[in-house]
């Protein structure tokens, strides 16, 4: 699929779009590409499969550069990533995708974009900004899910929040790591080594750089917040543990004397005296109520209990 870079994104047949005055991008598949590089004129051997694409980055070479995207799929962060190719120069942009990822996003393009002064620098920001467009929304989702875990934390722990803490720091770690990916990428266009680019529009390049520095902000702050939860799970959980541990002590030490009178009278020596006392049995009976009820008495005014 063929597309010149116009008011609009505009399609075009595959045997026009070297000839025309308007930059191009387009879209092949591995095999496509293989027929048709010469086509390009970029004096590149470009030889990139999904499965060898890991990272988001740019390469830079004498008359073109290239690159792969990796693109954290926003409907499941902890699946398989969306992975293609590409070259370009200052003619335009050719992306290699065997995964069908870049042709939906360009045809968004294509319906909902027009350009007063249409060029190749400012194609690349629309591009980008479509990969991160919902992603301010995801953050406020995490951030929502965060504040809700720290309400019901601090109301009572539960095993479910640890999972659901440790998933959402899972998922903000390949965000930043892709945030971060993309600022050094988008840094190197900026940087313009090999001319392709006017100087005017390299703003576009920095206007994306910065959004990523304040996604990167906010990934990293999220990341600290579940961090912080984790920590206060934990907490809550060894309070949780005083307390029982507390309760227990009370308890043992309320009884530790009534089992002292019970292993003391159960020794059934001949000559004790309260063996044949009629007031013996009721006697030990009020002596361990009575040290029950002063033990419970010390421990409420301790603030034991």
């Amino acid at each position: 699929m063929y597309y010149l870079i116009r008011k609009t994104l505009t399609e075009c047949p595959s045997s026009e779009f070297n000839a025309a005055a308007a930059p191009y991008a387009a879209v092949l598949t591995g095999a496509e590409w293989e027929k048709e590089r010469d086509r390009f004129d970029m004096g590149i051997d470009l030889d990139m499969h999904p499965n060898d694409i890991h990272n988001t980055e740019i390469e830079v070479n004498y008359d073109s550069l290239t690159g792969t995207f990796s693109i954290p799929d926003r409907r499941d962060l902890s699946g398989d990533e969306l992975c293609f190719s590409f070259a370009l120069d200052e003619k335009g942009i050719v992306f290699i995708d065997d995964t069908g990822t870049v042709r939906p996003i360009l045809e968004t393009i294509r319906t909902s974009r027009q350009w007063k002064m249409p060029c190749l620098e400012r194609f690349l920001y629309d591009f980008l900004e479509y990969i991160v467009h919902e992603d301010l929304r995801l953050m406020e989702r995490y951030d929502d899910a965060l504040d809700r875990i720290e309400k019901d934390i601090l109301n009572g722990t539960k095993e479910e929040h640890l999972k659901e803490i440790n998933a959402i720091r899972r998922e903000v770690g390949v965000l930043r790591t892709h945030y971060d990916q993309l600022i050094d990428f988008s840094q190197e266009l900026e940087e313009n080594e090999n001319g392709f680019f006017e100087e005017e529009n390299l703003r576009y390049f920095h206007m994306f750089t910065n959004r990523m520095s304040r996604l990167y902000d906010i990934v990293t702050s999220l990341r600290d917040y579940t961090m912080q939860l984790g920590d206060l799970y934990q907490s809550q959980i060894d309070l949780t543990q005083n307390r029982i541990m507390t309760i227990l002590t009370v308890v043992t030490t309320i009884f530790m004397p009534l089992t002292l009178i019970t292993g003391w009278y159960g020794m059934n020596f001949k000559y004790m005296p309260e063996l044949d006392s009629p007031w013996g049995y009721p006697l030990v009976i009020a002596a361990a109520l009575l040290i029950a009820v002063l033990s419970l008495l010390f421990f409420k005014k301790k603030k034991w209990l």
